[in-house]
């Protein structure tokens, strides 16, 4: 939640004059649906049968028969994934699913942030061949793993590479790569996560399989819609464009946790956020069980995580999702120290220079944990709407950052800005895109690399940000204001990134305020358009924010249902309050 003076609301407009909807959706809906882009049904097609095919990824059919020959001669596979929730999801679902279709031997490795970092890694291979593979599986990696692919090669092990993170110049010698961002101009799902790419993987291999009469008798053919649940939570943990093929992805794996038919794992997440299964949207993948997975890669090791999702039975899941939960706690505590060290050093920095704030800030503490500065820097970037770069220690004098960005400024262009300018002698390593990076290098280099990137930075920017743009979709009608609108605005969904959930704009009469959980404000409101109307409201993290009580309060917000000892109400959830 925030509050801001120097913002500027802007209302959702219909991308398109085309309007190919139904006739009875409901006014509002179309409303919304038309501001996203959709104007016809075919975008809200979230059958099963009309996923795009796996012919049109480039490069999966490769892939595909490599696994299957590795299934039919019975050699040992390695699956090696990622230390975030995408990473999680998709080494739980290529295990699973290798098993199931008849895998003699599958196992994974992951490799540990603080003493691997990212990727399949010559290190990381090292230690593999203690696994003995005969093939590496890679899943959301492994598209830049030039070096750790070639010692792979050297040791007899063949790489397969499904990934989705943009190639460089060149790709790996893997045997078979398929990636959408590679040779797959006409494939629709050009925006899927890791798990996505993932799943289509093992979708093709079991049609290779299929196709050599492999099923059948004592090995049936598996039902990978039993993936599905892992990879909607793997899909909104790694905020990848819902697009049409990423929601209907979503909104499946939604359909079967509520349907309760997901795997033990994915239950035992929500369970532990306090989220109803029956009642599941993105939102509480995202919110709920998200964070808690992500806590093992930053904390510890993502392979708790990964055994939650691979838990046989609900008392396993339960007790993997609890240790999970405590680590989300120490994150949290984590982060407020360390968003509290951060602002104070910000406000400290302004006030011993000329008072102006930098037009980038450039952050290092020797006491951070370098598996929280990601977090701290969005923080930071929605409290003082600058581009944010968080460093926190590494290992052999090195220091590990991680870089928000905002629109109008590519972080990876920045940072290779800021590479080139230097002559290549402050950064060890980076990549990234155009919101979000990490870098690492040595740390007597921090206050060079700092004034390199200030310098860079505010060539593109200027010395101040762009005025913050909040976006809305305009009045919710005087009627809407009820339990049945915001259950038909939860399952008009799946929302997320790049199809932003419903957001209001609206004056509120301010009727009553607490503050709840030592840190939210609770309100009882009253909305302009409809003084008779009473709603409960509520602002996350604003407790210090001061409105008065009698007064008006100008709100953009979302309309949710609030489900509290089996009762659901509509429930206004304050995004930024603006005042009035």
């Amino acid at each position: 939640m925030s509050e801001s003076p120097g913002v500027h609301i802007r209302h959702r407009e219909p991308v398109h004059d085309d309007d190919r909807l139904p006739d009875d959706l409901p006014a509002l809906l179309r409303r919304l649906y038309r501001s996203r882009g959709v104007t016809g049904p075919e975008a809200l097609d979230y059958r099963l049968a009309s996923l795009p095919a796996p012919t049109e990824l480039a490069g999966l059919d490769a892939v595909a028969r490599a696994l299957a020959e590795a299934i039919v001669n019975g050699v040992n596979v390695l699956v090696v994934g990622d230390f975030d929730a995408d990473g999680a999801t998709s080494t739980a679902v290529a295990v699973s699913a290798l098993r199931a279709m008849g895998a003699a031997s599958v196992q994974y490795l992951v490799p540990n942030r603080f003493a691997f970092g990212y990727g399949l890694s010559p290190a990381l291979v090292a230690v593999a061949r203690d696994y003995a593979p005969d093939l590496i599986l890679t899943v959301d990696n492994g598209i830049s793993a030039h070096e750790g692919v070639e010692a792979a090669n050297e040791a007899g092990i063949e790489v397969v590479i499904t990934d989705h993170h943009l190639p460089g110049t060149t790709l790996p010698a893997a045997r078979a790569i398929a990636n959408p961002q590679v040779d797959s101009p006409g494939f629709e799902g050009s925006e899927l996560a890791g798990v996505g790419v993932c799943f289509y993987a093992m979708l093709a291999t079991r049609s290779v399989l299929r196709a050599r009469d492999w099923f059948g008798g004592e090995r049936p053919e598996p039902a990978l819609v039993d993936q599905l649940d892992r990879v909607a939570l793997g899909t909104i943990a790694d905020v990848v464009p819902l697009d049409r093929v990423n929601r209907l992805l979503v909104d499946q794996g939604l359909r079967r946790i509520r349907g309760g038919g997901a795997n033990p794992g994915t239950l035992a997440l929500l369970d532990a956020a306090g989220r109803d299964p029956a009642a599941a949207s993105a939102t509480d993948l995202g919110f709920g069980a998200a964070p808690r997975l992500n806590a093992a890669g930053r904390l510890d090791d993502m392979s708790i995580g990964i055994e939650t999702l691979l838990a046989p039975d609900a008392a396993t899941a339960q007790h993997q999702a609890g240790r999970l939960d405590q680590l989300n706690r120490e994150r949290r505590d984590l982060e407020q120290q360390m968003r509290e060290t951060a602002i104070a050093d910000i406000e400290a920095e302004t006030l011993a220079g000329d008072g102006d704030m930098a037009p980038i800030l450039c952050l290092f503490n020797a006491d951070w944990h370098q598996g929280v500065v990601g977090i701290v820097a969005s923080r930071l970037l929605e409290r003082f709407r600058r581009p944010v770069i968080a460093f926190a220690p590494g290992e052999q004098g090195l220091i590990k950052g991680s870089a928000r960005s905002v629109p109008g400024l590519h972080m990876r262009d920045l940072l290779e800005a800021v590479n080139t300018r230097s002559g290549g002698t402050l950064l060890e390593r980076f990549g990234g895109h155009a919101m979000a990076a990490g870098l690492t290098l040595p740390g007597r280099h921090f206050e060079a690399f700092k004034a390199l990137l200030i310098e860079q930075a505010r060539y593109r920017l200027g010395d101040e940000p762009g005025r913050e743009e909040i976006w809305a979709d305009g009045a919710l009608p005087a009627p809407a204001y009820t339990l049945e609108t915001a259950v038909m605005l939860r399952d008009a969904g799946p929302w997320g990134a790049g199809f932003p959930e419903p957001r209001f704009h609206e004056t509120f009469h301010v009727l009553d305020q607490r503050v709840v959980g030592g840190r939210h404000l609770k309100f009882s409101l009253a909305p302009r358009c409809a003084p008779s109307v009473r709603m409960d409201g509520i602002a996350f993290n604003a407790a210090e924010t001061t409105i008065a009580t009698g007064g008006l309060a100008e709100a953009v917000f979302r309309l949710e249902v609030n489900r509290y000892r089996g009762v659901d109400r509509p429930q206004l959830v304050i995004e930024h309050l603006l005042g009035a």
